[in-house]
């Protein structure tokens, strides 16, 4: 035994490099099928019965729409559809409204920041899917070459303005919000010719998106008031804001409507006329939405954690700023499934208002059983799954659009 010093480092236990893993085997789409479909006896007897259930679903779907249902009521009335009894000489306008929303879209996309490039544009373009392919339906019932033309000229306008969406100053881009408010206010003044006819004359999907669009942005601003009341430390604020909230919430929307379009007059000074119909519904709608939106705030609100407020006001912010610029943000911002599946309501929620005399698009898949060409043919099935279809477009894409957001905010990550 050497009585040498002994070298340190023969002392320390060497440590061997950690094998790599290896790589992930790629399953093929027979192991896939074995394993998620035919695992077991049970699974096995499982995925042949709904899957016989399921080519029943789809064969009896296809049936009826390529051999059976008699379209011909709807190719009739498709104009009626789009615009209810609105005058046939002020398509112009609508078209031209179109065209503005249309320039409008292609700016908003062209001033948006997307990191994928012309592939994220793609995948844009495939999750407006449902609106793309309810376009294709509404052409090949038009019959004639005219909405055709009208529709690449749409889509022109669209790329236009997101080829021109480059070349605009920086300022404009960080205000793409005002672009949509401008876009979504010029389109309204061109549909209704602006100091012509109101949208008293709109009908079928041109009454639905109105109702809904406006009550979309009138509700939100509305409701987060209300939301922000609620929590207000002033007693009398926080006292009004709670039972309006509690009180329209006690309240089904049918009874709302019916209130405002028919009780209206008793709340209003005497001698005051009674604002038009569809002014009377959109309240109703907006008065609604906005008391859930306040709740769906208010959730959100608690959400965020009490130590930004504090850093906040560490750092010197005033209570209005540390709101505006710390809270509201994060809350917004984990709400945004609530707040679409709201809107989502909302949407479809328009329909209630044919029970007021207005000819929205559910209105007009009814009226429209009573032609003297159709009247007892028992076509019902087919104007209400064209209707039922104008209404799955536009959810599930809006629905798509908020998980597009949602993906690009980080929601639900940390």
């Amino acid at each position: 035994m050497s009585g040498g010093p002994t070298d340190v480092a023969t002392l320390e236990p060497t440590s061997a490099p950690e094998p790599s893993p290896p790589p992930a085997r790629r399953v093929t789409p027979r192991e896939w099928v074995r394993e998620n479909l035919f695992s077991t006896w049970y699974n096995s007897l499982l995925t042949v019965v709904f899957g016989a259930l399921i080519v029943w679903v789809i064969f009896g779907v296809a049936r009826f729409v390529f051999v059976t249902a008699q379209w011909e009521i709807v190719r009739v009335n498709l104009t009626n559809f789009m615009v209810g009894r609105l005058s046939r000489d002020l398509l112009p306008r609508v078209w031209g409204g179109v065209g503005v929303l249309a320039l409008t879209i292609g700016l908003l996309t062209g001033l948006s920041p997307v990191s994928g490039g012309w592939r994220e544009r793609v995948g844009n373009l495939r999750r407006a899917g449902p609106l793309v392919f309810l376009v294709v339906v509404f052409l090949s019932l038009a019959g004639t070459a005219t909405p055709w033309f009208l529709t690449l000229g749409t889509v022109a306008v669209a790329v236009a303005g997101y080829g021109c969406a480059r070349f605009l100053p920086a300022v404009i881009a960080r205000r793409a919000g005002m672009v949509g408010v401008v876009g979504v206010i010029a389109s309204y003044l061109v549909v209704s010719g602006g100091a012509g006819p109101s949208y008293a004359a709109f009908g079928g999907l041109l009454l639905t998106l109105f109702l809904a669009l406006g009550g979309i942005v009138l509700s939100f601003p509305f409701g987060l008031l209300l939301g922000l009341g609620r929590r207000s430390t002033f007693p009398a604020v926080r006292v009004v804001c709670v039972g309006y909230i509690e009180l329209i919430r006690g309240v089904p929307l049918i009874t709302l409507l019916f209130m405002s379009g028919f009780a209206l007059g008793f709340f209003l000074p005497p001698g005051m006329s009674r604002p038009e119909l569809v002014t009377r519904a959109l309240v109703a709608l907006v008065l609604f939405t906005a008391a859930y939106v306040a709740e769906i705030v208010r959730g959100g609100l608690q959400g965020v954690p009490a130590g930004q407020t504090e850093a906040a006001q560490a750092i010197g912010l005033s209570p209005l700023r540390t709101t505006y610029l710390i809270v509201l943000p994060q809350a917004l911002r984990n709400v945004i499934p609530a707040l679409v599946g709201q809107f989502i309501s909302l949407f479809k929620d328009t329909s209630l208002v044919t029970f007021l005399g207005l000819l929205e698009l559910l209105g007009v898949a009814q009226v429209i059983l009573e032609q003297p060409d159709f009247r007892g043919a028992g076509l019902q099935t087919e104007t209400l799954m064209f209707a039922s279809l104008i209404y799955w477009s536009w959810c599930y894409s809006m629905s798509r659009a908020s998980q597009r957001l949602e993906t690009r905010l980080g929601v639900g990550e940390r």
